[in-house]
């Protein structure tokens, strides 16, 4: 599949979760949503940088969730529709897998 493509995918599978989310009563705000391939921070071929993977800043009941609480439901709907299983050290991230990087 063309990067493209799969851009455009993850972008869908974003706005799903973004729906999702309200649905549950929760407010997500954007964390790290994208990051220049100019930027010596993240790893070189960062699933940022090619625009499929996304931080969100969650507030449940206008606190902000630091933990995964809250994200939990939020993964288990994301995978059910095809994006990367959570990483337990980054809960806030929401990727789509792309030459094995999750």
């Amino acid at each position: 599949m063309k990067l493209s493509v799969k851009q455009a995918k993850f972008a869908h599978m974003i706005a799903l979760l973004i729906l999702h989310a309200e649905q549950l009563g929760y407010l997500l705000t954007f964390g790290d949503a994208y990051r220049d391939k100019r930027c010596s921070y993240g790893h070189r071929q960062s699933l940022h940088k090619l625009r499929l993977a996304v931080d969100f800043n969650l507030f449940i009941d206008g606190e902000y969730i630091k933990d995964s609480r809250g994200h939990d439901e939020l993964h288990e709907y994301w995978e059910s529709i095809g994006g990367s299983p959570m990483t337990w050290d980054d809960p806030n991230h929401y990727s789509l897998e792309h030459n094995g990087m999750r």
